[in-house]
């Protein structure tokens, strides 16, 4: 129930709202979770400006309302175009109509088998839909999908509270990821924990959808598509490495969408009515609204695309794209304009985040060349074919602006990796000038190249045994030679590489150091405890921020980043042991609410520092411990029994720590 849950939250409202404006087929189906963010990031700003809560009801009618529009439109659009261009109906070639029956069954089993390789390897690495993520950002996508939920509003301008910036109304992180989880948390009995790891796999299954349908989209062969998209699921730099650093959550959804709006891309060559701008304007929205980087890395695919049209690699015709074309910028422009605007307010937080180098310039160029970022050892099985697969994809000028593309984040993959100069830092600032980051977007190259490789291979093979038995069919040879060359790739990969990734997503899914179970007791404990308003004084190294996205509980230390010290909060966090000596403390715990203290033993960071003003409790006369296992303590301050109604009003400056 909960996986069908999370499934329809990704894929119906797009496929709603995408087959209204006439997309069809693999375009659809790899288009529907793109455009269904799409739909999240317009109408977060739309409704919370009208005071309508976030709820799945009210997102569900502003879908409905959206596909209504996009339905009228796009058949007077198609009616008038009939009328005033009824030789372009003529002219179709819609390569969805023109495969056949075996041939969708081929990119369809290719897709199941890049399905089914994310599936086991996530499930493998996660344990179990219940573990909690240990990274050090997990911790506040958790806080910021439970606060959208609890709040009804997902307006970045609100959720500053979660950052310890309870205040700040300009407040930017962007939250359209956790928006779209919001609606389905709690539902269905579907738990925190479930609810990010369920939609963590939902983003690894759209890769292979979206892999096909761009593949198909841009008349790539058959076997080299279903290669493409049952390959996609087995590179390490991406979706793994994002998943388990971090984890970028967001970014990896946006990351894994990249395919479909270059499927979408395609009907900007050869438009069908207000498919291409509409869809594009609204997948401009959803990546920009996942991560603000996105749209970097979608211009550099568009420039190169229309690089690939100006030297005449990809035909169009002027005439009938031209109005499309115009259009398909002012909807991305008006769409997308207003998702950007507001991260100008950390944009200085962001380009300034600094990333040391991490190997020499020829160990950068050699992970570029085996499609292996951040690897300590290259993925060679299929690194090499892949790399050859650029070759042959130059020698057949198939699909050029993706071999452009390779170059360009490629080399800006090996340069950040391995050089440290201001112009490097400039262009990778937008990525926090990461090159985990980066490194993501080299995979997808690697996968378009794997599948020529395995179709021009399988070609040769099916040559050769054409001349061995002139009666066999070509076709059935090539795809023998495909499946062998397959099943050869797959056992020396050990599966498709699922052992090698599986460990790595492993790495932050254990007991700790983070959060233990032990841990999640004493938040459990807490839940049933602390009453409406209270919070818990907490060390912001040991955890405990999870206790919000866990338990419902709020928190005096809202990050791992932790308050300032100039916040009530980040002064407790240092003097709250002085409770005896200094009046300040008992006046700034009243001021906050506060009635008990946790203190975990587990720690986010191996250097993490526990906070002073935590240390001694057991000892320290006006803590009495209520709750203890191996892993937590609960304290409860005397005096602060009667504490809710004693503190600052709801809401207020000093009830939230400023």
């Amino acid at each position: 129930m909960n996986v069908l849950l999370v499934l329809l939250a990704f894929w119906l409202p797009g496929l709603v709202f995408g087959g209204a404006i006439r997309l069809r087929g693999w375009t659809l189906a790899a288009a529907a979770p793109l455009l269904t963010f799409g739909l999240v990031a317009i109408g977060i700003p739309i409704l919370g400006r009208f005071g309508i809560r976030w709820t799945m009801l009210n997102v569900g009618l502003w879908v409905l309302l959206l596909s209504l529009v996009g339905f009228g439109l796009s058949f007077l659009v198609l009616r008038f175009t009939a009328k005033r261009h009824p030789e372009w109906a003529e002219d179709e070639d819609d390569d969805e109509t023109k495969r056949s029956l075996r041939d969708h069954l081929l990119i369809g089993a290719g897709v199941v088998v890049g399905l089914g390789v994310g599936l086991v390897t996530f499930l493998r690495g996660s344990h179990s839909l219940e573990n909690v993520q240990q990274g050090w950002d997990a911790p506040f996508h958790g806080n910021l999908v439970r606060w959208i939920a609890e709040h009804g509003d997902a307006r970045a301008s609100t959720v500053g509270t979660i950052a310890n910036l309870p205040n700040q109304h300009d407040y930017f992180y962007p939250d359209t990821y956790h928006a779209l989880l919001a609606l389905i948390f709690g539902k269905g009995g579907l738990t925190m924990m479930p609810t990010l790891n369920l939609a963590a796999l939902m983003v690894v299954l759209t890769v292979p959808v979206g892999v096909a349908a761009m593949c198909r989209a841009w008349r790539m062969p058959v076997l080299a598509t279903a290669a493409a998209a049952a390959v996609s699921t087995w590179f390490t730099a991406f979706p793994y490495d994002s998943l388990w650093r971090g984890p970028l959550w967001p970014y990896v959804a946006g990351v894994a969408l990249v395919p479909a709006m270059l499927a979408l891309a395609r009907l900007l060559l050869k438009p069908n009515g207000i498919a291409g701008p509409v869809a594009i304007g609204v997948g401009v929205a959803g990546l920009a609204g996942l991560h603000t980087s996105l749209i970097f890395v979608i211009m550099v695919y568009f420039l190169l695309i229309l690089l690939a049209v100006l030297f005449r690699f990809e035909k169009i015709d002027w005439r009938r794209s031209a109005a499309s074309l115009v259009a398909t910028i002012g909807v991305a422009v008006v769409l997308g304009v207003p998702q950007v605007l507001p991260a100008l307010y950390n944009a200085g937080g962001v380009t300034s985040a600094f990333w040391a180098s991490e190997t020499s310039v020829s160990g950068a160029l050699g992970q570029t060349i085996t499609f292996s970022p951040m690897a300590s050892f290259p993925q060679w099985w299929i690194g090499i074919p892949a790399i050859i697969g650029v070759f042959f994809l130059v020698r057949h000028r198939r699909m050029l602006w993706m071999v452009g593309a390779y170059v360009v984040l490629g080399g800006l993959f090996a340069a950040t990796i391995s050089l440290e100069t201001p112009l490097i830092h400039t262009l990778t600032g937008v990525f926090y000038n990461d090159h985990w980051r980066i490194g993501a977007l080299v995979p997808l190259a690697g996968a378009v190249a794997f599948g020529e490789f395995v179709h021009t291979t399988s070609g040769k093979i099916a040559e050769k045994l054409g001349e061995r038995r002139p009666g066999l069919n070509p076709v059935t040879a090539a795809i023998a030679g495909a499946v062998v060359v397959g099943l050869v790739v797959t056992v020396l990969s050990k599966g498709g590489y699922i052992g090698r990734n599986s460990a790595r997503l492993a790495m932050n899914y254990g007991e700790g150091p983070s959060v233990s179970k032990g841990e999640e007791a004493a938040y459990a404990w807490l839940g049933k405890h602390v009453v409406p308003g209270e919070r818990v004084m907490n060390d912001k190294a040991d955890g405990s921020v999870w206790m919000y996205a866990l338990s419902g509980v709020q928190p005096v230390e809202w990050t791992n980043y932790g308050a300032e010290f100039t916040t009530k909060a980040g002064w407790l966090s240092v003097f709250l042991n002085d409770i005896n000596r200094e009046p300040r403390v008992r006046e700034a715990l009243t001021d906050l609410k506060v009635r008990y203290v946790l203190v975990g033993k587990g720690k986010v960071a191996p250097n993490a520092q526990s906070a002073v003003g935590l240390q001694r409790l057991d000892i320290t006369p006006g803590f009495k411990r209520v709750f203890h296992n191996l892993d937590a303590s609960v304290y409860e301050i005397e005096g602060q029994q009667g504490v809710v109604a004693d503190g600052a009003p709801a809401g207020s400056d000093t009830a939230h720590g400023q």
